[in-house]
Order: C-alpha cells, then sequence, then structure tokens
C-alpha cells in the first residue's frame, strides 16, 4: 500500500515491509460527519487518516465540546490507546468525507516484534504530541484570543480545511462571540477573507508575527 509511506511512524519501512504491513490494514471510505469511535468505547486498534480530515472531540458531562485535535492525510486517530488498552477518552468523527484505515491492536504487535524501529517512531509521535498540548496550555494561559484563533486559521489554511465559527471557539477556548468579534476585525483589516466557512489568508505574514511567542508544533498532519 503506496499511501502508507506517507506516515511518519512508518518512515524506517522498506517497500516489502510497507507491503506486509498493508496486509493488516482495513480500509473505510467514511461520508462527512460519520463517527469513527466513540468516547468510552473499548479501543481494538488505531486509525489511518489516508485522506480527508477526522476530529477528536472531548465531551464534558454538561454537554460541552473541546475539540482536541484534527488529523488530516498521515496523521493518526486513536493511537493513544494502543499500548495500555484502554477506552478512547474522546470520540472521533470525520470533517469532510475521508478514507480512514484500522489496524488491529493484536496484529500490530505482531508487527511490532519484527519491526521494532516502528515502536520509537511512534513514541517519538506521541512525545511530539504531549509536548504540543504542553505548549497549547500555555497559550490558552497567556496568549489572547485573537493569537490563538490566528494560528488555527493558518493551521486550517495549510490543509485547506474549514470549520464553523462554534468550532473554531471550541479550538481555540474562546466564547463564539469572541470568535464572530476577532473574525470581523481581521477581515475588516483585510488579514483574511471569510466566505461563509471558507477562511482565506490574505496577509500570512501578519498572522505569523502575531502567534510568534506561542507556536504549537505539532505533525504537518494534525491541528491541536
Amino acid at each position: 500500500m503506496d499511501e502508507l509511506k506517507n506516515f511518519r511512524v512508518f518512515a524506517d519501512l522498506k517497500p516489502d515491509d510497507l507491503k506486509k504491513l498493508g496486509g493488516l490494514v482495513r480500509t473505510i471510505d467514511y461520508g462527512a460527519e460519520e463517527l469513527l469511535f466513540m468516547e468510552g468505547a473499548p479501543a481494538f486498534g488505531f486509525y489511518l487518516v489516508f485522506s480527508g480530515a477526522v476530529k477528536l472531540v472531548k465531551r464534558s458531562s454538561k454537554g460541552k465540546s473541546q475539540i482536541l485535535k484534527i488529523v488530516g492525510p498521515g496523521g493518526l486517530v486513536g493511537e493513544t490507546t494502543l499500548f495500555d488498552k484502554g477506552l478512547h477518552n474522546a470520540y472521533a468523527k470525520t470533517l469532510i468525507p475521508s478514507k480512514i484505515g484500522f489496524i488491529e491492536r493484536g496484529d500490530f504487535f505482531y508487527f511490532l516484534e519484527h519491526y521494532p524501529k516502528t515502536v520509537f517512531r511512534f513514541f517519538e509521535h506521541i512525545s511530539q504530541e504531549l509536548k504540543a498540548f504542553q505548549n497549547k496550555l500555555a497559550e490558552r494561559s497567556y496568549a489572547s484570543s485573537k493569537e490563538r484563533l490566528s494560528r488555527l486559521i493558518l493551521a486550517l489554511d495549510r490543509l485547506q480545511l474549514e470549520l464553523s465559527r462554534a468550532e473554531l471557539a471550541e479550538m481555540a477556548g474562546v466564547s463564539s462571540k469572541t470568535a464572530i468579534r476577532t473574525l470581523g476585525e481581521l477581515e475588516s483589516r483585510g488579514i483574511v477573507a471569510i466566505d461563509n466557512r471558507r477562511i482565506s489568508v490574505l496577509k500570512e505574514d501578519y498572522l505569523k508575527r502575531l502567534i510568534e511567542p506561542f507556536t504549537v508544533p505539532s505533525d504537518e498532519a494534525v491541528i491541536i
């Protein structure tokens, strides 16, 4: 399966190894807004995003939602439960029509016995995401709503994705009113152009300067 070479966690695998791994992958075509798994459901493996995009969402007991991350092509979903055999602590849903692969835990562990370098790639991936979430936590404490929204706008522009105002607010940790007001200000100053859900970046350098103090580095396929 040629697409597997686009996943950083499989970067050390040779073509024959990727072919063996491809034999373990079940691929499914999902429509927009379809669930991959529910919060609290048992985790039996992990998912690979070949095309499209998936959001991982945590819901509170009071019904409030928080988008934890968005995963585009070349990214993983549900991988945090791979080694602890726990339950999914959030739910995953497609944003747009997507091609998703699934690898069952037992099959993958058997594969890892023969290709141990991939284990270190997985730990590298999880470590990188952990640092990204730590940086985002700091961003919540110190960065303004404009800085947080600007970072998301640039990331969404990179992956050519669209979110509703409510979803943008969820990811940035601001109210919907604040998100709408801030987007209006950026549009009126000619920094972005807004057409329904589509936000086009007109002055990328301005947004990059704005977010400089609090970047949240992660895999290019992931928005955190």
